[in-house]
């Protein structure tokens, strides 16, 4: 156990000093849009974006279920990634590309570069040139900065910035999806506006055509997820929250790929490459679709209909390490730890280096009073995927079970170091103050 951790008691006044923090850290004034070229009032440095990248995107990540395993495909993905990035304004960007295992429909870009699409998103497509469309239309948000300029806004409004809303995951612990923090997104996803997704399909038209794909590769993912748009609700809900998505898009590419891309008409689609790198993919197509539509009833709390979407899925896709921890996260959401262990327990053995199955099983553990195996799981996660505060408290729940105070306290004040509202807050102060660390 780390000695510099060791909480030392102090006065009520003393901690709540010690989590004044505001957005001054901020580094202030204007900088030049790379796309546009024209100043622009922005007060996130260009550095503080690739900072941001490099703490915040493996834990969505591992939130959408960890990369794909099939690493031939994320290979694939990459290359197509890095053939575009080539073209964009900021072509020097460390940029990387992957898909993730969750089944919702969605693409997402952070700040530094690293851009995700989710297996429910490919499984939709059909050819090279749409992947192409959706990997450009996510490096013009990053290229033009957009997740910079929606942080720029919320300082304005005078939002302070956190160690605790820094993973949106601070508070709102009532229900179990709040508690295992793995249901929501980073806040620096941004939810850009309609004119952010304009300027986005427009850069990545532009983007892929540079890098040889037919234009009209993007007016077919418009009319995907176009057709897509009547679902409302439920997961299906979260690519259109961050895209929002109508006919005047469509109609937009549609006009674009006949006016100005006219002439490049002749690029290719390389739907022969795509459908190779896919087959293995798209022979689960089935199987993924079920388990959005069993998202989707758990969303809307139903939850038997759920539970036997899943069952039909993990039929098709037994290790499937995504269905496995939805089935184990719902088993957890109905109060039901001990059938929802074992799927957590295979969710490890089916992909050891992703960290989520660590953390449900290790949640689920504490449900069942397990608290050795829960901190061993738990302290897994951490190792794997450092940062996350809600892993810390637990951790210290967990040797707090153990009867382990001295050690639980440091943890308790390890958390409260990053994160100071909320439920889980408020307990760990408590014992603190309980146990002397703190006084009042």
């Amino acid at each position: 156990m780390e000695t510099d951790h060791t909480p030392r008691p102090m006065d009520r006044r003393h901690f709540l000093k010690l989590f004044s923090i505001t957005a001054a850290g901020f580094a202030t004034g204007c900088a030049v849009n790379p796309v546009t070229g024209k100043p622009q009032l922005m007060l996130v440095p260009e550095e503080r974006d690739v900072e941001i990248d490099r703490k915040y995107a493996p834990m969505q990540f591992s939130a959408d279920y960890g990369p794909l395993q099939n690493k031939a495909l994320n290979r694939y993905i990459n290359r197509t990634g890095l053939k575009i990035a080539r073209h964009t304004h900021r072509p020097n960007m460390l940029y990387s590309f992957r898909g993730v295992n969750a089944v919702h429909m969605n693409a997402y870009a952070f700040p530094g570069g690293s851009i995700a699409i989710t297996r429910g998103m490919l499984i939709e497509l059909e050819n090279e040139a749409q992947l192409a469309a959706i990997i450009g239309h996510e490096l013009g948000h990053v290229n033009a900065r957009h997740t910079a300029q929606q942080m720029t806004v919320n300082i304005i409004s005078q939002v302070v910035v956190t160690g605790a809303s820094l993973l949106a995951a601070s508070e709102g612990y009532g229900d179990l999806a709040s508690q295992l923090g793995m249901f929501g997104k980073s806040i620096f996803l941004a939810s850009y506006s309609r004119e952010d997704e304009r300027e986005a399909d427009k850069l990545g038209m532009e983007y892929m055509v540079k890098a040889g794909y037919n234009p009209y590769g993007m007016v077919e993912v418009m009319d995907i997820l176009r057709r897509h748009s009547h679902h409302k609700g439920g997961i299906a809900e979260t690519l259109f929250a961050d895209h929002p998505m109508s006919e005047e898009r469509y109609e937009t590419a549609l006009k674009r790929a006949r006016t100005r891309y006219s002439n490049t008409t002749n690029l290719g689609f390389y739907r022969k490459g795509f459908m190779s790198h896919t087959v293995d993919l798209r022979r689960k197509k089935h199987a993924i679709k079920e388990l959005q539509q069993g998202q989707e009833y758990t969303a809307k709390k139903q939850y038997v209909k759920a539970e036997s979407m899943f069952i039909r899925a993990l039929k098709e896709m037994p290790r499937d390490y995504a269905g496995l921890l939805m089935m184990a996260k719902l088993h957890l959401i109905r109060e039901e730890p001990r059938l929802a262990l074992p799927y957590a327990k295979m969710a490890k053995k089916v992909y050891p280096q992703e960290a989520q199955a660590y953390f449900i099983s290790g949640y689920t553990e504490l449900q069942l009073k397990r608290y050795k195996d829960a901190y061993n799981d738990l302290d897994r996660n951490e190792r794997i995927l450092p940062g996350n505060p809600t892993i810390i408290f637990f951790k210290g729940y967990a040797l707090e079970g153990m009867g382990k105070y001295n050690e639980a306290a440091r943890y308790y004040y390890r958390y409260l170091q990053q994160v100071n509202t909320g439920k889980f807050a408020q307990y760990a102060y408590n014992r603190l103050l309980q146990w002397g660390y703190l006084h009042q």
